[in-house]
C-alpha cells in the first residue's frame, strides 16, 4: 500500500510538473506573441512615418528643383535678351560702317574722276608749254646767236660761281654756329669743372729762409775760417747766403729736395746748438731720412686724394718729390692733383674713361721730378718713366701729348691737355718775369701785323687774347675767317705760352655822310 501511495505521489508530482511546464509554455508563448505583435505594430508605425517623411522630403526636393529650374530659365532668358541686344547694336554699327564706306567709296570715285580730268588737263598744258618752250628756245638762239649747248654752258658757269659763293657763305655760317655751340658747351663743362675743383695756389720761390734766435748764431754757422758753412754747402749741394738780414739765413738752390734737406738740417743744428762738421754730417743724414719719408708720404697721400690706385711705388716716390718742385712759381704736385681732378670731371661729363683721364692727369708732369738729373724735356722723361713702370699705352700717350708736341689720339689725352692749360692759366697760379711777358706780347702783335690786310692789332687780357682790325676793302668775311686760322697756326708754331690765346679778327665797314 505504501508503494502504491509513493508511486501515486511521484506520478502526481510529475503530472503537476508537466502541467506547470505546459502552463508556463503557454504563458511564455502568449507573452512572446504579444511582444511580436507590439514590435510589428511599432515597425509598421516607423515604416509609415518613414514613408510620410520620405514623401515630404520628395515634395521639398521637387519644389527646390522646380525653383532652381525656374531661376536658371530666368537667367538664361536674361542672357539671351542681353546677347540679342548686343547683336542688334553690333549689326547697327556694321550697317553704319557699311553706309560710311559706301559714301567714302563714292567720294573716292568722284575724286578719282576729278583727278583724271585734271591730269588730262595738265597733260595738255604740258604739251602746250613744251611747244612754247621749243619756240622760245629757237627764238632765243636766233636773237642771241648762241647755240643751246653754248647757252647752257654759260648758264652753268654763272650758276657755279653763285653756288660757290653761297657754299662758302653757308660753310662759314655753319662753322660759326658749330663753333658757337661747341664753345658754349665747352665753357659749361670747363666752368663746372673749375667750380667743382677749386684749388689754392701759392707762388713759391727757389729760396728758403731760416730764422735765427739771434745774429750771434750767424758766426757759429760760418764757423772758424768758414769750415761749418763750407761743410754744410758741400753735403747738401746748396748755397747759404748770410748777409745783413737780421736774424735770418737764406738758403738758395734750384734743387728743391736738397734745399729742403738743408733747411731741416740747419734748423736742427740751430735747435741743438752744437755746430761743427761732425754734427753737421749727422744732422744732414737725419734730415735726408726725414725728407725721404715725407716724400713717400706725400706721394701716397696724393694717390689717395686723387683716387688713383695701383701706382708703382717708384712712381709714388717721384710724385712725392713734386711736392718740392715748382714751375713758374706753381707747386707741381698741387698742379698735378688739380689736373687729375679737372680731367676726371670733364671725362665724366663727356662719357670718356674717367680712370685713364685721372691717372694720366696725376702723372702728366712726373718727368719734372727728375728733369734736373736726366737730359731731355720732361714730357719725354715722363713717358719713359711711365713705360718703365708699366703704365697703360693710353696713359703714356696722354703724358707725352699733353703739351701738343705730338697729336692727341684719344679724348683722354685732349682732356689732360685742357686740364693742364686750365690749371696753369688760373690767375695767380703762375708768374713770369716782366721782360718775358713784354716780349711775348710784342711777338704776338708782330705775328698779327705780318699778315696782309691787317690795319691794327692789340694784345689784351694779359696776352690771353689778340684782336685784329683788318681793312674791309681788302679782306672780306670769308677771308677774315681764314686769316684767323692762319694766325692761330703761326702763334702755335712760334710762341711758347701757358694756357690758350684767343684770336679775334674784326672787319668793319662804315658809311659816313654829313647833312648841311
Amino acid at each position: 500500500m505504501e508503494k502504491i501511495t509513493l508511486l501515486q505521489t511521484i506520478l502526481l508530482v510529475v503530472g503537476a510538473s508537466l502541467i506547470a511546464l505546459f502552463i508556463g509554455y503557454l504563458i511564455r508563448k502568449h507573452i512572446a506573441e504579444a511582444k511580436i505583435t507590439s514590435a510589428e505594430e511599432a515597425a509598421k508605425k516607423i515604416l509609415a512615418d518613414s514613408i510620410k517623411e520620405a514623401d515630404a522630403k520628395k515634395r521639398e526636393v521637387l519644389l527646390e528643383a522646380k525653383e532652381e529650374v525656374h531661376r536658371m530659365r530666368a537667367d538664361l532668358d536674361n542672357e539671351l535678351r542681353e546677347r540679342r541686344q548686343e547683336q542688334q547694336r553690333i549689326d547697327k554699327r556694321l550697317i553704319q560702317k557699311e553706309e560710311s564706306l559706301d559714301r567714302k567709296l563714292e567720294n573716292c570715285e568722284k575724286r578719282e574722276e576729278s583727278l583724271q580730268q585734271k591730269e588730262n588737263h595738265l597733260r595738255k598744258q604740258e604739251e602746250k608749254a613744251e611747244e612754247l618752250h621749243q619756240k622760245q628756245l629757237v627764238e632765243l638762239q636766233r636773237l642771241s646767236g648762241l647755240s643751246r649747248d653754248e647757252a647752257r654752258d654759260m648758264l652753268l658757269q654763272n650758276v657755279e660761281k653763285e653756288i660757290r659763293h653761297e657754299t662758302a657763305q653757308l660753310i662759314r655760317d655753319i662753322e660759326a654756329q658749330a663753333k658757337l655751340e661747341a664753345d658754349k658747351k665747352a665753357r659749361e663743362i670747363i666752368s663746372q669743372s673749375i667750380q667743382r675743383c677749386a684749388a689754392d695756389h701759392v707762388a713759391e720761390t727757389t729760396v728758403s729762409v731760416v730764422n735765427l734766435p739771434s745774429d750771434e748764431m750767424k758766426g757759429r754757422i760760418i764757423g772758424r775760417e768758414g769750415r761749418n758753412i763750407r761743410s754744410l754747402e758741400t753735403m747738401t749741394g746748396i748755397d747759404l747766403i748770410i748777409d745783413d738780414t737780421p736774424e735770418a739765413v737764406i738758403i738758395s738752390g734750384f734743387d728743391p729736395v736738397r734745399r729742403e734737406v738743408a733747411r731741416l738740417a740747419l734748423e736742427k743744428l740751430i735747435a741743438d746748438g752744437r755746430i761743427h762738421p761732425g754734427r753737421i754730417e749727422e744732422m744732414v743724414t737725419r734730415a735726408q731720412k726725414e725728407v725721404d719719408t715725407q716724400i713717400r708720404e706725400e706721394g701716397e697721400q696724393a694717390t689717395f686724394d686723387s683716387g688713383v690706385h695701383g701706382v708703382h711705388p717708384e712712381l709714388v716716390k717721384l710724385l712725392g718729390r713734386l711736392k718740392f718742385r715748382t714751375s713758374y712759381g706753381q707747386n707741381v704736385l698741387k698742379h698735378s692733383l688739380e689736373v687729375c681732378h679737372l680731367a676726371g670731371i670733364m671725362a665724366a661729363e663727356l662719357g670718356a674713361d674717367v680712370k685713364i683721364a685721372k691717372r694720366a692727369g696725376l702723372l702728366h708732369d712726373i718727368g719734372k721730378a727728375v728733369d734736373h738729373e736726366v737730359e731731355g724735356p720732361h714730357i719725354t722723361i715722363g713717358g719713359d718713366l711711365a713705360k718703365k713702370y708699366r703704365e697703360t699705352p693710353e696713359v703714356i700717350h696722354a703724358i707725352v701729348a699733353h703739351h701738343g708736341d705730338i697729336e692727341a689720339e684719344t679724348i683722354e689725352a685732349v682732356l689732360v691737355q685742357a686740364a693742364d692749360a686750365i690749371s696753369a692759366a688760373r690767375p695767380g697760379a703762375r708768374r713770369e718775369t716782366l721782360e718775358a711777358y713784354i716780349k711775348r706780347l710784342e711777338k704776338l702783335e708782330n705775328i698779327a701785323d705780318s699778315f696782309n690786310g691787317v690795319d691794327k692789332s692789340y694784345a689784351i687780357q694779359a696776352g690771353r687774347e689778340i684782336r685784329i682790325i683788318v681793312k674791309p676793302e681788302r679782306i672780306d668775311d670769308v677771308m677774315s675767317t681764314q686769316m684767323a686760322r692762319d694766325i692761330v697756326k703761326r702763334i702755335e708754331g712760334e710762341l711758347d705760352y701757358p694756357g690758350q690765346i684767343k684770336v679775334t679778327v674784326i672787319r668793319e665797314t662804315r658809311a659816313v655822310e654829313y647833312a648841311r
